[in-house]
């Protein structure tokens, strides 16, 4: 158990290095690092490369956005394989309504129960 908690803590942090590197020395936003983290896990997904780093390291390589562009090109691959062509555009969709949906529950409910203000 503890080694699965290290795997993740090191793979987790090594992704959380590399986006401040890449915040620290060039001059991209934090939105296109974000993005390019979701479209790097689509395309290491796409290939097959990112799952077998996704069970070695469990929640360090699942919990990133990179891991949520893998389920995407998993639900794509899936769906594909399911329902040919149509599954091109539904695949994603499916695979990530359950994270989507919890987030935008949870955000509601936040909303709801605490008060923004205003930053200075």
């Amino acid at each position: 158990m503890w080694i699965d908690l290290l795997k993740a803590f090191l793979v987790g942090g090594v992704f959380c290095l590399i986006g401040q590197l890449l915040i620290d020395l060039t001059k991209l936003t934090p939105a296109r690092i974000l993005t390019m983290y979701v479209v790097i896990g689509v395309i290491l997904g796409a290939v097959g490369v990112y799952q077998p780093l996704a069970d070695w390291a469990g929640a360090g390589a699942t919990v990133p956005l990179t891991g949520f562009g893998n389920l995407l090109a998993k639900g794509v691959r899936d769906a594909v394989a399911e329902k040919g062509l149509l599954g091109v555009f539904t695949g994603g969709f499916t695979a990530a309504a359950g994270g989507i949906g919890a987030a935008v529950f949870f955000g509601l409910i936040a909303a709801l129960l605490f008060k923004s203000k205003e930053k200075y």
